[in-house]
Parts: C-alpha cells; structure tokens; sequence
C-alpha cells in the first residue's frame, strides 16, 4: 500500500494464526526498543498498544515516512521497509528464545488512512481511533482500568509516565485530544461500526 505523508494511519498486525507474540513484559519490552530503533526516526507516534496476539499504532507520517527503498525490483517507502524489519528483528529473536520455526506474524502489516483527502472526516476517525487503541486491553478485560495495562501510551497522556515514544503534540493539535476531558473520553463506548472503519477491510 502507498503511504502518504502528513497523514495519520492506524498501523496494525497480529500474531500469525492469531498466535502470542508475546509471553513476557520482556517480549514486550523488546519490541519497544526495536520499534524505538526501526519505527520512531521515519514518523511520529502519537499511540501505540501492544495486546498478546497483535499490535496497534497511530502514527502521523512525515516527508521522511514516504522516502523511496528499494528492495530488489520492488520500490517501497521508508516506513512501510521499516516496519517490515521490525517485525523480522523481532520473529528471528522469538523463534529462537522460544524454539520456534515459521512465520510470527501476519504476512503484510496493514495501513489504514484515517483521514479524507483534503479535510477531515466528519466521524474524526483518528479521535476514535486514538481512544480504542488504548480501550483494547480494557475491552479485552486484561485490565480493571486501561492506566493499569503497561504496554500503551495511555499512561503517557495520563502523566503516569514521561516515555519518550510517544509525539503528543499531534494528539492536541491534529485529534483534538484535550488533557482535561481526556480519561473520561477514553472510556466512552464506541460503536462497532466506527471500529470497522478503522480497519483496512
């Protein structure tokens, strides 16, 4: 898929066959610091949520996002290439600590624009999307509240912690996300029909 730049994606991938990607706050933690290595110099993140099975993104891209690779006779975008190396960093690691062979994840990691050309979407689809990012686990009922699940940037919009992963600044300014009215949007229920939109389907 081409990737545009200064535009907001909802990234996502999962577990191959619905398969854990991760046992242990140390899967977990190594991930980060691969998508800190890979991912954080070609875009911003404005969230992120790492679940058992699968992942979830919302990045704003950049002109450096969109920068042409080649690889063999294909031409691929920076980010697209990064992500790509992301997740074969982090298979090889797994398959070897857990004694594994195969793929780990799904074959292609999706990219789904959340924002109309031109305008924004009347839904504010990165506004919903910024909120069930962080509600998974909570949905999921891995967590009584979504500040108690460890592996997303809620904590960092809360002021839990002063993670450096994360690009707020987008968050106000593009989503229209506001520190005040902020915890009490992040559990209003949204409607299984702005979920589907979120998805590249």
């Amino acid at each position: 898929m081409q990737v545009l730049a200064e535009r907001l994606y909802h990234v996502y991938n999962q577990g191959n066959n619905q398969e854990i990607i991760f046992h242990t706050k140390v899967d977990y933690v190594q991930f980060l610091r691969h998508v800190r290595e890979k991912i954080l110099p070609h875009c911003e993140i404005v969230a992120y949520c790492l679940m058992p099975n699968h992942f979830h993104f919302l990045i704003n891209t950049t002109q450096k996002s969109i920068e042409p690779v080649k690889l063999g006779q294909l031409t691929s975008t920076v980010l697209n290439n990064s992500f790509r190396l992301l997740l074969s960093r982090y298979a090889n690691e797994f398959n070897k600590k857990y004694h594994r062979t195969g793929s780990l994840f799904r074959q292609k990691t999706k990219f789904k624009n959340l924002e109309s050309e031109g305008e924004k979407p009347t839904n504010n689809y990165p506004f919903v999307c910024f909120h069930y990012i962080h509600q998974n686990p909570f949905v999921a009922n891995l967590c009584t509240k979504i500040e108690d699940w460890e592996f997303s940037s809620f904590r960092d919009y809360l002021g839990l912690r002063n993670g450096t992963l994360v690009s707020k600044q987008p968050a106000f300014d593009l989503i229209g996300i506001q520190q005040d009215s902020f915890y009490k949007e992040s559990y209003q229920v949204i409607s299984e029909s702005k979920i589907k939109y979120l998805y590249d389907i």
